[in-house]
């Protein structure tokens, strides 16, 4: 039995029961008579007549009786399928995939950002920013992709998204070159979301720049994202360039900012994403935090509690029971 012992016993046919005491009235009802001579002569008689006189020690027998009847009493029991509530269990859950795509191109190393009371470079404050957005997506799929001049797969979709962490962690300026492939890590990302069911396709891209090298233009590779039921989050992430402090006034040095907000744009909006601008370390984390409440974790149903089947435990005890009134039966005559 469950743990919940025979308090949570229910039966699926009830009903069945009712023909637990059907031997006794039959009995009652009509009772056995003796044979007032032969009503068949036949040459094996004698052999019928040992058959008959096994049958009536077995009807003599009390015991015997008691036994038969409990032997059909549990069939009646098994019939009407006895069932118990087993323990609760949760419903698979199907985890969502997704690829972060991330600029390792030259500008990435601006260090126009603030983190922690910090000046740091955009690819510092934007790999913090990401780590904590993985820390929330327990339950799904994420794949981390860099590019530059090439887009490369730094870590492919995995559930161990401590690893992915680890991955960000070690993603480092010009590791994929200093231009920006921003539609070749599209197209790459598209390939590997391939063997995620369609509904759950999503592709986060952080760019500061325009696309600058690759073989794809950023808006056809938004095309096949969209036939391949890819929904693309864009992320313009930059402030001003390089800044200098003159007296506690932080001064521009850089040549300003010249990330693709329209071609970004038009990416998001021709796949059925988003598109965000992101100018410092916290706007990036709300814009994370967007992503959050747009694309929600995967979570499992509401657990169910199984019913298991009792019956055999009624049929086998039917089984040995009727066994032994037999024996005892035989036994006495």
């Amino acid at each position: 039995m469950s743990e919940g012992g025979l308090s949570d016993l229910t039966f699926a046919w009830p009903w069945l029961l009712l023909a637990a005491p059907l031997p006794l009235l039959a009995r009652l009802l009509w009772p056995p008579r003796a044979a007032t001579g032969a009503a068949l002569r036949v040459p094996w008689g004698a052999r019928l007549g040992r058959i008959a006189a096994g049958v009536s020690a077995v009807r003599s027998a009390r015991a015997a009786l008691w036994l038969a009847w409990l032997a059909w009493v549990l069939l009646c029991v098994a019939a009407a399928r006895p069932q118990q509530w087993g323990p609760p269990v949760l419903p698979p859950q199907r985890a969502r995939g997704m690829m972060v795509a991330l600029d390792l191109s030259g500008s990435m190393g601006e260090q126009d950002m603030q983190l922690g009371g910090q000046q740091v470079d955009r690819l510092t404050a934007a790999r913090a920013v990401l780590a904590d957005f993985l820390h929330r997506r327990s339950g799904d799929r994420v794949g981390l992709i860099v590019f530059g001049d090439r887009a490369y797969v730094l870590a492919p979709l995995t559930a161990d998204l401590a690893s992915v962490r680890q991955q960000l962690g070690d993603a480092v300026l010009g590791l994929a070159g200093r231009g920006t492939a921003l539609g070749d890590a599209i197209a790459l990302a598209v390939k590997r979301l391939q063997q995620v069911p369609a509904a759950e396709r999503v592709l986060i891209v952080l760019t500061d720049g325009v696309n600058t090298a690759g073989v794809l233009e950023p808006e056809k590779a938004a095309r096949i994202a969209r036939d391949a039921g890819v929904r693309i989050h864009t992320i313009a992430f930059g402030g001003d360039g390089d800044t200098l402090s003159v007296f506690g006034i932080r001064l521009p040095l850089g040549a300003g900012d010249d990330v693709d907000e329209a071609g970004l744009a038009r990416i998001a909006r021709l796949t059925g994403g988003h598109f965000f601008r992101a100018r410092a370390t916290d706007e990036l984390a709300g814009i994370y935090a967007q992503i959050d409440r747009l694309e929600p974790v995967a979570q499992a149903g509401q657990a169910v509690r199984p019913r298991i089947e009792r019956y055999p435990l009624p049929l086998a005890a039917a089984l040995g029971v009727g066994l032994l009134a037999v024996f005892w039966a035989r036994r006495r005559g």
